[in-house]
């Protein structure tokens, strides 16, 4: 195996202080270090040392981390990605703060992308020693880990191509305007390497922009509850509580303090290579996104960092 997850999402804030007050009280991501103008997180469920990290400066996404199985991994994807024309170059461990070494590029998207082996593990909040449930004084949201995100590209087809190249992921879904691969036009694309119904997806729009990044919650009771809590913290809501039709999650989109679009996602139906691609055309696209709607909002398709 290659690729097993997306690793981490490195963002870009305006306001530090106001963004750790966002996900760390509001959303309840654990702290695990902190330096001038940066931010380290990750969700109690996760044991490596860090899935989100927030720098002070701008805003959108920085870069993406995606872990792999083993190190030899990086040689066969750092192989792949060249063949693909893509330029590749290695990174040293300690480059990203508890992170192995690996290989960094930048994707057709203008999105920069590192591969790596292993990063420090601190463990999960419950342990895995007779482990509980959950952490017994969870803060906020209590988001147990990171699930994926949503980018833009003018080219939806080359960066699904790229993905399944060189990070051998598959797609579950697409939205394109012909159901006839050859003769369509794809406008967004859902993928993933394993089970979770998708891990990056990629929409038509402005190079290099993030449209969100997302956190797993359990079921709609969680979501619900979620929804209670950002109106508690005055954040604000672009669509949801509501589900989706494309992968069947149930969600709410929300803003950071800079501005950049977060997500809780929770249920999906399970991902196989084998299983036929959703295909949805334009004329149900508002169906495919806001599945009891049935229409966009204008925010969800002009709003972006």
């Amino acid at each position: 195996m290659a690729v097993m997850r997306m690793g981490y999402v490195h963002a870009r804030v305006t306001d530090l202080a106001e963004a750790k007050e966002h996900y760390a009280n509001t959303l309840g991501l654990y702290e695990t270090h902190s330096e001038p103008g940066k931010v380290f997180y990750k969700g109690w469920d996760e044991w490596d040392h860090h899935s989100v990290v927030l720098e002070e400066g701008g805003v959108g996404v920085a870069k993406f981390g995606f872990k792999v199985e083993y190190e030899s991994d990086i040689d066969a994807i750092e192989k792949k990605a060249q063949d693909f024309g893509l330029t590749v170059e290695r990174m040293s461990a300690g480059d990203n703060l508890e992170v192995s070494d690996g290989i960094r590029f930048t994707s057709p998207s203008e999105h920069v992308f590192e591969v790596y082996h292993s990063q420090k593990v601190i463990g999960t909040e419950v342990g895995t020693h007779n482990p509980d449930a959950f952490p017994r004084h969870l803060v906020g949201v209590g988001v147990p880990a990171l699930d994926h995100a949503l980018i833009l590209a003018e080219n939806v087809r080359k960066m699904e191509d790229m993905f399944k190249a060189v990070f051998d992921f598959f797609p579950t879904e697409r939205v394109q305007t012909d159901l006839n691969d050859d003769d369509a036009h794809f406008i967004a694309s859902w993928m993933t390497c394993n089970n979770q119904i998708h891990q990056i997806a990629v929409l038509e729009g402005e190079q290099s922009k993030l449209h969100h990044f997302a956190f797993k919650l359990d079921n709609w009771d969680q979501v619900g509850r979620a929804a209670d809590l950002f109106s508690m913290d005055d954040v604000p809501i672009d669509i949801g509580p509501t589900r989706h039709g494309i992968t069947r999650g149930q969600t709410i989109y929300f803003f950071d303090p800079a501005g950049n679009r977060n997500e809780v996602f929770a249920g999906g139906y399970p991902a196989y290579r084998d299983r036929p691609i959703n295909k949805w055309t334009p004329d149900a696209i508002a169906k495919g996104i806001f599945y009891h709607a049935r229409e966009l909002n204008e925010r969800f398709t002009t709003v972006y960092t």
